[in-house]
């Protein structure tokens, strides 16, 4: 008995002190343990209800839960950041938001996504829009326009957090209506809706959490942000059609830290392919208006890097460094 123990202890030792490609062999029985998801943002927004259902089909593909963690904060950064420091086994996993291409660029995360993530694969967009409460004065989006415009920087929306999707994609709208809103951040787009129905904001920037609230008659919205109009909402126009050429989508993304081994990397790609299609995947997605958007990892790697290149140009645009500066 002491001797077998003997030999246990030494056999892991020896295992941990081996270089990463040495471990490689070890994945054929992967994964053994479940798997830890990292989703950057509040339980209860409509990322966290997607990658839930996401994990859960996931789960049955690879014969181990999939657990979520909740790690929100800096507009979904605390939980790349996260994410990106895990120990590269596969082990811990997690959505990327495509804000990282910005933010790194800004100097607000020290990470590189061209470098230090792995790609799984891209899964889904987000419907955007910009919701009001039902009492408000603005019955549509021109209304706004002129309130805010004869206004200047009265008006306040809600986002989840400066930086993000929501927020850039709302001062992108605002410089070309030639209007000026005045950003209130949150943690996520839960905070944000709660800020708008508890009269906190006048405005919510958000992805689908404001759709049941819509749908209810709490609040009335007044544009959405894709290439058309959603399937859920045929009445509302998109940016585009109203003369503002934004168009926001943010595509959710799975990946990891880098230096996955490459069959680690394999085996999560293919259950992620059919946790994609999963039927459970596609409900949690159509019942926010979320258009699906699947990239094999090859294909969302050259996506990132497209979009880290767009990124560059609309940080200057902007004035995103100035603007995140002033908060």
């Amino acid at each position: 008995m002491r001797a077998t123990r003997r030999h246990f202890v030494l056999g892991s030792l020896a295992a941990a002190a081996l270089p990463l490609s040495a471990t490689r062999a070890f994945a054929a029985g992967y994964p053994e343990r479940p798997i830890t998801f990292i989703c950057p943002w509040p339980a209860g927004g409509t990322a966290d209800v997607t990658m839930r259902a996401l994990c859960l089909a996931a789960s049955r593909e690879l014969g181990q839960p999939v657990v979520i963690d909740n790690r929100a904060g800096a507009s979904g950064m605390i939980g790349l950041k996260a994410l990106a420091s895990a120990r590269p086994d596969g082990y811990t996993i997690g959505q990327i938001p495509i804000s990282v291409t910005r933010f790194s660029q800004l100097g607000t995360v020290a990470l590189d996504p061209l470098k230090d993530l792995s790609y799984i694969a891209r899964v889904s967009g987000q419907t955007f829009g910009i919701a009001v409460r039902a009492e408000a004065p603005w019955k549509t989006l021109k209304d706004l326009v002129a309130d805010a415009r004869a206004n200047p920087g009265r008006i306040t929306y809600g986002s989840a957090g400066l930086g993000g999707a929501t927020h850039v994609g709302m001062e992108e709208f605002a410089l070309a209506a030639g209007a000026r809103f005045n950003a209130i951040p949150y943690k996520g787009g839960a905070e944000a809706l709660q800020g708008l129905l508890g009269g906190h904001v006048d405005v919510l920037a958000d992805s689908s959490s404001w759709a049941p609230h819509v749908k209810s008659g709490k609040l009335r919205l007044l544009a959405t942000w894709g290439e058309q109009r959603t399937a859920e909402f045929k009445d509302v126009p998109t940016l585009r059609e109203l003369g503002y050429d934004v168009v926001v989508d943010a595509p959710n993304g799975i990946g990891g830290p880098r230096d996955l081994p490459a069959d680690v990397t394999a085996r999560l790609r293919t259950a992620f392919r059919a946790a994609a299609a999963s039927p459970e995947f596609t409900a949690a997605c159509a019942r926010i208006d979320a258009p699906l958007l699947y990239l094999d990892a090859p294909d969302y790697e050259k996506y990132v890097a497209a979009s880290h290149a767009r990124e560059k140009t609309l940080i200057e645009k902007l004035g995103l460094r100035e603007l995140i500066g002033k908060n």
